[in-house]
Order: C-alpha cells, then structure tokens, then sequence
C-alpha cells in the first residue's frame, strides 16, 4: 500500500535560520548589539545567532489498520487548534463525501482520531494525497463580555497609545484592527494585562524595522490562552527578555517580559491584542482596560494610560 501525503501550516510556523549579531561600542561608550554594523565602518563583534521559538507543533498522520485508512491529528500546543483537511487525491478507499468541510478541534496536548476510510474490495494500493491547514482557538469558545484588562506595564507607570482603533496606520488586518500599540523605552516592564496559560514563545529575535517584507516574522512575542478562548499577543519584545514559557500558567500583573523594538516596527513600542477564532479566522476584539476605581475605559489613539490594579 502507498499513501501520499503532503502537509501544510497557517500562520505559526518556526523560524530556523541564523542571524549575524553585531556588538560594538555607542558614542557613550554603551554596548550596542544590533543586526547591522556600524555607520561609521569600525570594526565590531560578530557572531551567528540561530532565531528561536518555542511553539508546539500540529500534524495529520495516517495509519492502515487492516481494513482502512486511519487519519490522526496531533496538536502539541498548550491550546486548542481548529484544523481544515483537503484531499486532492483520493483512490482506493471509500470517501463518499467529497465536498465536505472537514473540521475538527483538537484540543490541547492531545492526539485526536479524524476518521477512517475503508479499503474498497481488495485493493492493493489506496492512495491519498492531502493537505492541511489549522489556526489557534475554538471557534465554539465564546469572550466573556464583562472582562476588563490591566493596563500591561507596571502600576503607576504612563505611556502614550500610539495607534488602536480606529486608527489603522499599519493594523490593516482583522487580527490587529483592535490592536493597541504603546510607545515605551526598550527595556520597560510588560506585565500580564489578563491571567492565562502560555502557548507560544519567540524570545532570540533582535532586527526589527519599518519594511514589513524584511521583518513581520521576527517579532519577538508571547501569547497567552485565556479561560474563555481567547488570547492575548504581547510583541516586539525584547531580545532574551521574557520569563516565561509554553505550558506556564500565569496570573495578571506577573512579569513577562521588557518591550522592545523587533520585526516589524518604527520605534520601540508594546503591540498588545486579544485575538479569538472565528472558524478559520483570527480576528482581534476591543479590549477594557481599568481605571484607578476598577471602571472599563477604551483606549484612544494619543492618550496616556496609567496602569492600574
């Protein structure tokens, strides 16, 4: 028996390749590490960082039990994923519903059985070709309505928003509509606006600028699976900074990590939105922050918030 497989993955695939680190002194004599050398054309320190994530994977395998073909699906993330299967190529086994949408949830750290499809009489050979592509969250899952956030940056502190709804100068896409960006020095604390479990760490990324070609996938960034399906994403975070990890569980107020200026950015800043699935979509949701009596206050594009209890 031969079966042809062919797989595929949406959106969070990792990052393998190494990139060239540059150290060298500022004009104040700092230590500056950057992903160019310097202007000038002074000697600098180098060496080769490999890129790093620490995500789960999400795969589809086959098995034949005797009498057909078993389809599993895996899913090593510390969230569920909704998957979407396509055969291209189908022969030898009883598939009566071709045109079917065929989506499951896998939960969690878990292996699920899709189906079997039985051999037809007594083909030698059934072969399938398939593809498969999944996204993060259950689609089932529904946002609580009454949730308000603390503000991510520690108590008492204040920063400008430089850019959430309606305001869209580079949140064009349904995942970042709602999105809040928040100008802060590299290094600032970022704190959990919402308690959850992590689900997804990049933490090795140190290039960051303007051209989204050249840098949209080397944000480094934390994303955390709240109890209601939805999940927060903290990017452009600073390199080697964060202090959690795929699998944590983490309240609100607990330190993650410090903001910084990676992937796709035009000055250091907090990119901060909570996201849900839609049924094979990501899109991101208005969030309430607290104010200094516990009230639901929306952001606005020039406003500086206070982080607040």
């Amino acid at each position: 028996m031969a079966v042809a497989v062919l797989g595929a993955a949406l959106l969070f695939s990792g990052i393998a390749s190494a990139q060239t680190l540059y150290k060298y002194r500022g004009e104040n004599g700092e230590w500056i590490f950057s992903d160019r050398p310097p202007a000038d054309g002074r000697n600098a320190e180098t060496r080769s960082v490999e890129r790093r994530a620490r995500r789960g994977s999400v795969s589809v395998s086959h098995s034949f039990t005797g009498s057909g073909l078993q389809f599993i699906a895996s899913n090593r993330y510390h969230a569920p994923v909704e998957l979407k299967l396509f055969f291209d190529n189908i022969a030898g086994v009883d598939y009566p519903h071709p045109d079917d949408d065929l989506l499951w949830v896998i939960p969690a750290r878990s292996d699920l059985v899709l189906f079997e499809l039985p051999v037809l009489g007594t083909v030698a050979a059934p072969s399938a070709q398939y593809r498969y592509v999944w996204l993060p969250g259950d689609p089932a899952a529904r946002p609580a309505s009454d949730v308000t956030y603390r503000v991510p940056y520690s108590l008492g502190t204040r920063h400008e928003v430089t850019q959430t709804f309606p305001v869209s100068a580079t949140h064009r896409t349904r995942d970042s509509m709602y999105a809040i960006d928040f100008a802060m020095p590299i290094g600032t604390d970022v704190i959990a606006a919402r308690g959850g479990v992590v689900f997804e760490v990049a933490s090795n990324n140190f290039a960051g600028g303007p051209d989204p070609d050249a840098y949209a996938k080397l944000a480094n960034l934390v994303r955390i699976l709240h109890d209601d399906g939805t999940f927060a994403v903290y990017a452009h975070l600073n390199r080697n900074s964060i202090r959690v990890q795929p699998g944590d569980r983490v309240e609100a107020g607990e330190y993650i990590a410090d903001s910084g200026n990676s992937g796709f950015s035009s000055g250091p800043h907090l990119h901060f939105a909570v996201e849900r699935n839609m049924g094979m979509r990501i899109d991101s949701v208005p969030v309430s922050f607290r104010d200094a009596n516990g009230r639901p206050v929306r952001a606005s594009t020039g406003e500086v918030l206070t982080a607040h209890r």
